[in-house]
């Protein structure tokens, strides 16, 4: 949700803006102009510095996550589709073109973040569903454990506050309550056993076996034949000792206009490279080890560079996970300073 009242703006009359992520959480403030520097790459492992004018919100007042004393994070880099996004000013600028990537490295920490044309790994995609705010797709059904749930075929349709919607701003995932009860019945089907319990609005148990191999994937199928694995160790993380928590959540724990809506964030694109390309109003995904390194074309010389995966210190935080930090990288692909 975006708005903004004043139609000029000025340093006694700053211009407002709000925003509302998927998770329901917000943030208000006004705009700013300064300059971001950044290392764009001219050559394998080689960047050199440059800067460019952005304008940006800057937070006077935040609810939910952003606000929390435990959560709150230093600020969020918008990506989004919008003329006000970073990627949108940087090209409207003629710096990039408005394709970017990120791979999220839950085993070892830090990733990539790459604006560019990214080569290297290949990616299937999916479409945009078109004039939509967010990064809305056609979700067509979920597989638990290789069988399809039975659900309304009116579920996953793009309309006023539903949808599905891929929201790396979200850590966890949501889904509304006609798919969530049916899935977590196909996950525990093989586990009526297990005692469930709730710490802090998360479904838990005490398991003491590899979860790989006591509990079903799931996959997400997509128009074009597009699918999302999301394996038991994705979606089951450990909460000390021998306790696992479900990652799902269902969307009543939403913000009302969200309660409907398939959001997936953080917890199921982990691990993969995920490619917008909003030149071809696509977007897309491969499993990839985010240790390791990709290749990125330069698109006005045709030149292909390697880039490699990025740790950042354990004082950056991204809102796309408290342990995940990332490199940003531009013109493909640079270092971004903030």
């Amino acid at each position: 949700m975006y708005g903004g009242e004043i139609p000029e703006c000025s340093s006694n009359l700053p211009c407002q803006y709000s925003v509302m992520y998927g998770d329901g959480s917000t943030t208000a403030g006004y705009f700013v102009t300064d300059y971001v520097q950044y290392g764009q790459v001219v050559g394998n492992h080689q960047t050199k510095q440059v800067n460019a004018s952005i304008s940006f919100g800057c937070g006077a007042q935040q609810t939910g996550d952003l606000g929390s004393s435990n959560e709150a994070l230093d600020g969020i880099l918008g990506f989004g589709q919008a003329n006000s996004s970073m990627l949108s000013q940087l090209a409207a600028s003629g710096k990039v073109k408005k394709i970017f990537a990120h791979c999220l490295d839950t085993i070892n920490g830090g990733g990539i973040f790459a604006i560019g044309n990214v080569v290297q790994p290949k990616v299937n995609t999916t479409p945009l569903v078109p004039n939509q705010p967010h990064y809305n797709v056609n979700l067509q059904a979920i597989e638990v454990g290789g069988a399809l749930l039975q659900l309304p075929s009116d579920l996953f349709v793009t309309g006023d506050k539903k949808g599905t919607i891929i929201d790396s701003g979200t850590t966890l995932s949501y889904l509304p309550e006609a798919a969530y009860k049916p899935m977590m019945n196909a996950v525990f089907a093989n586990h009526q056993d297990l005692s469930l319990h709730t710490i802090q609005d998360f479904v838990c148990f005490q398991y003491f076996d590899n979860v790989d191999d006591g509990f079903p994937e799931i996959i997400f199928h997509f128009e074009n034949k597009l699918s999302l694995n999301v394996y038991p160790h994705d979606y089951l993380f450990q909460n000390g000792g021998n306790v696992y928590c479900v990652g799902f959540q269902n969307g009543e724990m939403q913000s009302k206009d969200g309660k409907d809506m398939v959001l997936l964030g953080d917890l199921v694109l982990s691990n993969k490279l995920v490619l917008y390309d909003l030149e071809n109003q696509v977007i897309g995904w491969t499993i990839y080890n985010c240790s390791s390194s990709i290749k990125v074309q330069d698109d006005k010389t045709g030149e292909v560079y390697t880039v490699n995966a990025q740790n950042i210190s354990s004082g950056w935080r991204s809102k796309w996970g408290s342990s995940t930090a990332l490199v940003l990288l531009t013109l493909v692909f640079c270092c971004l300073i903030i």
